[in-house]
């Protein structure tokens, strides 16, 4: 498992967060479904990732995962997105411009 480092300004203390592996990843004309080796299905709606929503079926189903498993690479529409953000609910940066 991957984990993610906090540290704290004030205490300096450092907590230790786990990072979920991502485990699998599926879309749908509407969703994209991000499967974690913990048992967690996150699903987002697809609009939030452009280059994704304007991608075809076939270009969406060759991603690779990265980074320990815990990011996303679409290497045919130069997309990538991450595990912290997935959770977190953040769309890209793209639709947030539009």
């Amino acid at each position: 498992m991957n984990v993610l480092r906090i540290g704290m300004s004030i205490s300096e203390k450092k907590i230790e967060v786990p990072v979920e592996s991502i485990r699998s990843v599926k879309t749908t004309d509407s969703r994209l479904q991000v499967f974690l080796d913990d048992g967690r299905e996150i699903s987002l709606p697809l609009k939030w990732y452009p280059r994704l929503k304007r991608a075809t079926a076939k270009q969406r189903e060759k991603y690779r995962l990265i980074g320990g498993r815990t990011g996303i690479h679409w290497p045919e529409i130069d997309e990538d997105l991450d595990v912290e953000g997935i959770l977190g609910g953040y769309p890209s940066p793209d639709y947030l411009k539009s």
